[in-house]
Formats: C-alpha cells, structure tokens, sequence
C-alpha cells in the first residue's frame, strides 16, 4: 500500500484498525441472521455501520487563493491564543487549536505547501483532549513544515494529539517529504485535537472565532493581510 494511499470514502490509512471491525460485524450479522435473531442483526449491523464511520473520507475542495491557511481537520476551535515564545520558531506563535468529537471525520491534512522538515512523536497521557494540560502531556506526533532548501525557514507546525478515547495516530510521513495544501497525510483514530502553530512575525489573520465548527482542507483559518 502505498504511504498516502487514494482517497476512498472509507480511510484507507486506518484499514489495519477498521478491518478487523468490518469482518466482526458482517460474522456477528451472519450467526445471528442464521438464529433469526433479527433484532440482534440490527443492533449489530448498526454499530458495525456506526464504527466504521468514524473512518470516513471525503473529497475536500482546497481553496486556490494566495497567502491562506487551511484547517488540518474537522472539528471545532476550542483556542486561539499566542505563544511567547514557540522554540521550533525562536519566537513567538500564533497558536489555533481543534478539537476533534467522536462524529467528526478525523483524516489529518496539511495547511499549507511545504517540506517537512522534521517530525516528533512523543509518549504520554490520554487525557481529555479538552483538558487544558492535554497539549503538553497527552501522546502526540508533531509535524513541522517549512521552506525547501537552502532557507528550511519554518512556516508552520500541526500537532497531533491523542484524547481520552483516540490511542492512535497515524501519520506516515517521512523528512524531506512535500506536502501540498490540503493534502492527505494521515489521522487520528477517536476523539482528539489537532493544533496548528505559525511564526507570529508573518503577521496571520485569524479567519475563524473560537467555537467555530471547520473542515479540514477546505475552511481558511487563516490569512495574510493584502
């Protein structure tokens, strides 16, 4: 399979997770359709159908216009807040959280073209990704983007980041690699959060209120003046 397999409405960067779900359930669906237990059929033809949602994949249109940066996933921005200092920057970031609920579709895409530069994985806690300490203690991957050689120069930086049900992230992305805006480069099984961090020198808009509901890929949470 290859790193970044095609979209598919079913996400095919979780197939080792869904699976395993989607053999249980039509094996649960057959013994129990066969014992004409129909209304244990419906439950589990429900709940199969219910999990393997969670691993849905849509087309996404990606915005063409200049100097924007898009969501890196669905769900609603809980913070929006500025970093003193932000090492990965030497200075200081503009930071844009997202969370994550369980009806959310939860593939990660990049917010803007660039190589990576570097990536992160870090053990750590499943609290709530809610929690205020679950950036710093939670279990997270992190991505850092930037411009190619020789400048390397850091344009922004997506942090994945594990919740109380989400366990499992998945982002097979390698250094030196480019990503498009918009682009596919992995998720988050379950519930989680999703933050993205900018050079507050490159003076972003904010396109979006804390509360606001997005979509990865095709809403603009941010803009340069001009």
């Amino acid at each position: 399979m290859n790193k970044h397999p095609p979209q598919f409405f079913i996400s095919l960067y979780g197939w080792t997770f869904w699976t395993p779900i989607l053999i249980a359930g039509v094996a649960a669906i057959v013994v129990t359709s066969a014992i004409a237990q129909w209304w244990l059929v419906a439950i589990f033809a429900i709940l199969t159908i219910a999990c393997l949602a969670f691993y849905r994949d849509f087309h996404r249109t990606i915005p063409s216009e200049p100097n924007v940066m898009v969501a890196p996933a669905d769900g609603k921005v809980t913070e929006i807040s500025t970093i003193e200092h932000y090492e990965p920057f030497h200075g200081p970031a503009l930071k844009v959280s997202i969370f994550l609920s369980i009806l959310d579709v939860h593939v990660n895409r990049s917010p803007c073209d660039g190589q990576v530069l570097w990536t992160r994985y870090e053990e750590g806690l499943f609290l709530d990704a809610r929690h205020p300490d679950c950036s710093e203690k939670n279990q997270s991957h992190t991505i850092c983007l930037g411009e190619a050689a020789p400048q390397k120069r850091p344009i922004a930086v997506v942090k994945q980041i594990v919740g109380a049900i989400a366990r499992r992230i998945i982002a097979p992305v390698t250094i030196g690699e480019t990503l498009t805006r918009g682009q596919r480069f992995g998720m988050i099984a379950f519930g989680s959060r999703t933050e993205l961090y900018v050079p507050k020198s490159d003076r972003w808009n904010v396109a979006v209120t804390i509360g606001t509901h997005v979509k990865g890929g095709c809403d603009i949470l941010l803009k340069k003046p001009g």
